[in-house]
């Protein structure tokens, strides 16, 4: 029972519940921008580079064995760049949404002063009575 009611104390306290929503929203932004890149950036790229997908581009270096129409695992060596390139450009998405969000949410001016501690404000009101 003590390992149930750890768990528990565990569980609800701090930022847990926060970081699991957050978690699966981006579980979820992650299949939207998969969709936006296959969907819309990759025809686009397409176009401009002459019909090229880029999920298959490869190079290879070996050609597979085929054996009756079948290819023979591990019997080739091909290097599948072309779904890196893909993946690269959805981390970047990613990376750049975050940014525009978290930058959305935060607001906060860089070249701000920042705020006086309390020390400071005491002596300031100490020093305004001062003045009277």
């Amino acid at each position: 029972m003590g390992f149930i009611k750890n768990f528990k104390a565990f569980a609800t306290k701090g930022n847990l519940a926060d970081t699991a929503i957050a978690f699966l929203m981006g579980t979820a932004f992650g299949k939207v921008v998969s969709s936006f890149i296959d969907g819309l950036i990759s025809p686009i790229l397409g176009i401009l580079t002459g019909g090229t997908n880029f999920k298959e581009l490869k190079y290879v270096y070996k050609a597979p064995t085929v054996v009756d129409g079948k290819e023979v695992a591990g019997s080739g060596v091909v290097f599948n760049y072309g779904n890196f390139i893909t993946e690269t450009i959805s981390f970047l998405l990613v990376a750049v949404v975050c940014y525009l969000v978290i930058k959305a949410v935060l607001k906060k001016d860089p070249n701000a002063a920042p705020a006086p501690s309390a020390t400071e404000t005491l002596l300031a009101e100490i020093r305004d009575s001062l003045k009277k």
